[in-house]
């Protein structure tokens, strides 16, 4: 009996270890490069909330209060108080296929085409990865559609969408 407690407690006292994210732009589950590069680079538009972006993009999302945010679709996660969120629009359509979204920080990410919020097919993040947390992968149809991002400690965040490879 005690040495069933004793496994029972060890095990207990090491389960934040195994709940502990990556850390290092090595542990992406595949190859972060071009992402990063585009969430860093210096000539990066710098955009407000519900403006207008093309794919490639890369931008700097001015962000808002949750309730001043007035996000097209309610997030699938409720942001947190405190944090901030916004949105960006991709009206020209893009051709059906599998696209990178990509932050530079944390935040929650509801990509919403034809209504509907669509779930990424693979999703990769890590911590301590200058320029970049994480990165999911998604299957659009040619389309247009709504980025928004909410849950975000800062007022800003840059996020890149591009094509994948």
């Amino acid at each position: 009996m005690v040495a069933r407690l004793i496994v029972a407690l060890t095990l207990l006292g090491s389960a934040p270890a195994w709940a502990a994210e990556p850390s290092g732009c090595d542990k992406f589950k595949w190859p972060i490069d071009k992402e990063r590069a585009a969430l860093t680079a210096q000539d990066r538009l710098k955009i407000a909330s519900g403006a207008d972006l093309a794919i490639p993009a890369a931008a700097t999302l001015d962000l808002k209060t949750p309730a001043e945010a007035k996000l097209p679709t309610s997030p699938e996660r409720k942001p947190k108080d405190g944090t901030f969120a916004g949105f960006t629009r991709f009206q020209k359509a893009p051709k059906a296929g599998t696209y990178t979204v990509s932050l530079s920080s944390y935040g929650w990410v509801d990509l919403v085409q034809d209504g509907e919020i669509l779930k990424p097919m693979e999703f990769s993040g890590a911590t301590d990865c200058a320029g970049i947390r994480k990165t999911m992968k998604y299957d659009l149809a040619a389309g247009p559609f709504v980025i928004q991002v909410s849950g975000v400690t800062e007022n800003t965040i840059s996020l890149a969408v591009l094509p994948s490879e």
